[in-house]
């Protein structure tokens, strides 16, 4: 069994889904193995990743104000405000997804569904560089 590892950064230019599939499958690919595992993991607090449909812009919109929604940015309703109106909800976003994603490969590609991406959902309304550590191990 074989093993590689590296760390790819995003920048984001918004709150929002950032699709990452491309470079995450071309690193994969550049390893040359045909069956194993991939894991994807957000080093942030205020970011995560979700699999989600890649094909309707639509659903990426409806999954943003979905969040919104859900944890509004409201300097009354929490303590922690360090960075700005928008840093608590961020952690309360990413509580609610996920930091990592497991992805098999199957036949050398990543066994993704025919509308499945993975992207990086920025929690911040800034922009910023964010850190993805993506492990793959396989034959």
């Amino acid at each position: 069994m074989r093993q590689a590892a590296t760390e790819l950064e995003i920048r984001t230019e918004r709150q929002g889904l950032v699709e990452v599939t491309r470079p995450i499958a071309r690193w994969v690919a550049e390893q040359g193995m045909t069956t194993g595992l991939l894991t994807v993991f957000c080093r942030h607090t205020s970011a995560s990743l979700l699999i989600q449909e890649n094909a309707a812009p639509e659903v990426r919109d409806d999954i943003e104000a979905y969040f919104a929604r859900v944890a509004p940015e409201d300097r009354d309703a929490y303590a922690h405000d360090d960075e700005g109106p928008d840093d608590m909800p961020a952690h309360l976003r990413t509580a609610l997804t996920h930091t990592s994603l497991s992805v098999p490969l199957l036949g050398g590609r990543l066994a993704l569904g025919t509308w499945q991406g993975i992207y990086l959902f920025e929690h911040r309304r800034q922009s910023h560089r964010r850190s993805l550590a993506l492990h793959l191990s396989g034959d």
